[in-house]
Order: structure tokens, then C-alpha cells, then sequence
């Protein structure tokens, strides 16, 4: 069984309409820009964040803009935030750096990791994403997207994510 085949059987159980597009490992977003040309809709930039007051963020933006992270923790509602350790999200969402993706939240049973959707993607009509590994990835609404995470107790944050200068 792959990776992503219980997450393809929940999308699924939720009436979740997706196209799943294989390639290369994407481990960048450099490393997806000939993807951009050959799948529609918009992409995505995956962080695993953790605030100094130990709280898990997973912060989901448009692969063309640069979070200021100095000013995100205003808008979510967080203390000062860094990169998490590789170790934390494999543990908590079960993928490795470079895969990372909102749908890994499915894996967060205890319900730790906090999830900061940008307003552009939520109301996107197709939002490109890793299904737990970086060599795909599938095509959902943002609208089911929000769907997807709601569904398994990880309603997320939809914020205009301040972007750096």
C-alpha cells in the first residue's frame, strides 16, 4: 500500500473530487517549476513552523510569495516563529522535508499542529499539493480543501498571510 492510499480513501469518503499528476521529486519550489507550466491551478509553498511557546504551525501559501515571518505571528495569533525540526514533522505528520503538504494533517490524530490556509488559496479553484510524498502531486478546490481539514479536526486559520519585502 502507498503512501497516500488511505489519504486517497478519505478524500474519497468525503465526496472529494481530485487529479493526481505524477513527476520528478519536487523538493523545492524551485525544484516544481516546470510543474507550474503543465498543471493548472495554483501552487503551493508548504512550512513547518514551531512558535517559542512550543506550538506546531503548518502554514500553506502560493509558491510566488515569501512569508514575512517576523510579521505572521500577529496575524495568527502566535509567539515568535522558526522552522521546525525534521524529527517534529515526521513525527507528527508523517512526511519528510520536501513533502510536506496540508493534507498531512490526516496523520495528526492528537490534533497538535496548527493549519494557516493563505485566502488566496482557500477560495482557488484548483490548489496543487503534495499527496504525502514529492513525487506527485493532486489538484483539489480550495474549497475541498478546507473540506479535507475540517473533516479531520484540523479546521484551519484562512488569513492573508503578510508577505516579506
Amino acid at each position: 500500500m502507498s503512501l497516500e492510499t488511505p489519504l486517497m480513501h478519505a478524500l474519497n469518503s468525503l465526496d472529494i473530487v481530485s487529479a493526481m499528476h505524477e513527476h520528478e521529486a519536487a523538493f523545492t519550489v524551485e525544484d516544481s517549476t516546470v510543474l507550474h507550466q503543465n498543471i493548472a491551478g495554483a501552487h503551493t509553498k508548504n512550512m513547518f513552523l514551531k512558535d517559542s511557546g512550543g506550538q506546531f504551525w503548518l502554514i500553506t501559501i502560493p509558491h510566488t510569495i515569501r512569508a514575512d515571518l517576523k510579521q505572521l505571528p500577529a496575524v495568527i495569533g502566535s509567539k515568535k516563529l522558526s522552522f521546525g525540526k525534521a524529527q517534529d514533522m515526521e513525527r507528527l505528520l508523517g512526511v519528510s522535508p520536501g513533502s510536506v503538504t496540508p493534507l498531512a494533517v490526516i496523520n495528526d490524530s492528537g490534533g497538535i499542529v496548527n493549519v494557516v490556509i493563505d485566502a488566496k488559496l482557500a477560495s482557488a479553484d484548483l490548489v496543487n499539493v503534495h499527496p504525502l510524498r514529492n513525487t506527485a502531486t493532486i489538484s483539489i478546490s480550495g474549497q475541498n480543501l478546507l473540506k479535507a481539514l475540517e473533516a479531520w479536526n484540523h479546521a484551519p486559520q484562512i488569513v492573508e498571510v503578510p508577505v516579506a519585502p
